[in-house]
């Protein structure tokens, strides 16, 4: 059985990683920072945010609430507020028909 080299995963993501991945500035994350209770990233000894995957998703949450569905703050904080996990479950699976939508059309153009 050939050996298979485990990829390695981090543990955390920096601010700079986390706004490269939604292609926003860092300042709008460290502004939804203030205004949600779900963004909470820890800070290390020099103060810099260290974001876990947990934290990723809401951030993510909050960006698709915000910046895909055009919800003011207010009424994204609302929406979170009502039931997060709710949210976070609709957001994961408009992800996967994503995913699938563009596995299809790759599909179609190969035929």
């Amino acid at each position: 059985m050939p050996y298979k080299e485990k990829e390695i995963e981090k543990k955390y993501y920096t601010i700079g990683e986390v706004a490269e991945d939604l292609g926003v500035a860092t300042s709008l994350i460290r502004f939804w920072e203030g205004e949600f209770d779900i963004i909470r990233p820890k800070k290390n000894r020099k103060g810099n945010r260290q974001f876990t995957k947990e934290d990723i998703k809401n951030v993510k949450l909050i960006y698709h609430l915000v910046k895909e569905k055009g919800y003011t703050l207010q009424g994204a904080r609302d929406f979170v507020g009502k039931g997060s996990n709710d949210a976070t479950d609709k957001l994961e699976m408009i992800q996967s028909l994503y995913k699938v939508r563009t596995f299809l059309e790759q599909l179609k153009k190969q035929l």
